[in-house]
């Protein structure tokens, strides 16, 4: 057999662990560009969609709301008006009348379950109490969990949750806790689900952390807070 035949039936020559190296990285450059290009595409249209729900959601549980405005409240306790959509803020929003005046303020939650939760909840600063609920995003487990989103004794805890503060303190007097399904005594505690305690628990623990970081600076800026109603 001649030389040239055997050049000729060679098997070709494998690439090498550069090019290898090349090709994956261009590849994986271009997926990334891909990726980074969709999300600017959809940004938009999911943060006007996420506000959309949001303001609906205001309105749901704080009901006779004739308007709504956006606050927020930073590391420091200061409460900012309509603050920028990517600001570092926990956000709050006042509810008020076809006068002005102050209905309640709706105030977003967020923590741990089994998956992560955000709720929203009413807070009337008069009553001092808790009188609305919402669950905003939930993936507890489909007829467990997700319970807490739907079950009408659940959500009964939430029409007058006590939230007083300390006058002295500005400090919750008693802290929001979760009990054992039928053992509730006490306007603070929230009686959980039979069967979806985790996700009851969880609910709980968000309300207790939200209430005693938030509303003392609520309560401290609460005449901005209302004069903003009639402005």
């Amino acid at each position: 057999m001649s030389e040239s035949s055997v050049q000729a039936g060679a098997l070709p020559k494998a690439p090498s662990g550069v090019s290898m190296i090349v090709v994956m990285t261009s590849v994986a450059t271009v997926c990334g560009l891909l990726i980074v290009t969709a999300f600017q595409a959809t940004k938009g249209a999911i943060e006007h969609n996420v506000a959309t729900i949001t303001q609906e959601s205001v309105l749901e549980i704080l009901p006779g709301a004739a308007r709504q405005i956006p606050f927020g409240v930073d590391a420091a306790g200061a409460v900012v008006r309509e603050p920028a959509a990517d600001a570092d803020v926990s956000r709050i929003y006042a509810g008020y009348d076809e006068s002005g005046a102050l209905l309640g303020i709706a105030i977003e939650g967020r923590g741990q379950g089994w998956n992560e939760l955000k709720i929203l909840y009413a807070y009337s600063p008069d009553r001092q109490c808790i009188f609305g609920f919402k669950v905003l995003e939930c993936r507890e487990t489909p007829g467990v969990g997700d319970k807490i989103t739907t079950q009408e004794d659940f959500l009964a805890n939430f029409k007058e949750l006590d939230a007083t503060l300390d006058p002295a303190t500005q400090s919750p007097v008693h802290p929001i806790v979760t009990v054992k399904h039928g053992t509730k005594k006490d306007k603070w505690e929230i009686d959980a689900i039979s069967g979806a305690t985790i996700s009851s628990k969880a609910i709980g623990r968000i309300l207790q952390e939200s209430t005693t970081r938030l509303l003392p600076a609520i309560t401290g800026h609460l005449d901005e807070i209302r004069k903003a109603g009639a402005a």
